[in-house]
């Protein structure tokens, strides 16, 4: 099995992508801000996702990966509040719909950790 085939990643990948995409339209002074924040924190999560699943054999590895990309995710969170509480990002509906995606990725990579943890406590 690859990564890839995990639900989180996918999910991560595609938020990767919108997530970019929506900088794209920020004002030009949030290129080198918020726009960069929110991009690398979202890019962190795909790439968290990828390096625990790369050390699965060694479980504590693994959920420490999970809960970086969790955390990770938060931030994204938060960049993005952020970006529609000043205007920046101006497009309400946007915002709702990657806000929504975002907290849905965050219960879907809490619970993979849950399944990891309660798979580790049965060795």
């Amino acid at each position: 099995m690859s990564y890839r085939k995990l639900e989180i990643w996918q999910l991560a990948r595609d938020l990767t992508i919108e997530v970019h995409k929506m900088t794209m339209q920020l004002p030009r002074f949030e290129m080198y801000e918020e726009a960069s924040q929110i991009r690398r924190s979202m890019k962190s999560v795909r790439s968290n996702i990828v390096e625990g699943y790369g050390r699965r054999r060694y479980t504590n590895d693994y959920m420490r990966f999970i809960i970086y990309a969790l955390s990770s995710n938060d931030e994204t969170i938060d960049h993005l509040e952020i970006l529609y509480e000043t205007d920046s990002l101006k497009d309400r509906g946007l915002y709702e719909n990657l806000h929504e995606r975002l907290q849905r990725l965050g219960i879907k990579i809490n619970n993979f950790l849950q399944t990891v943890e309660k798979s580790n406590k049965k060795f």
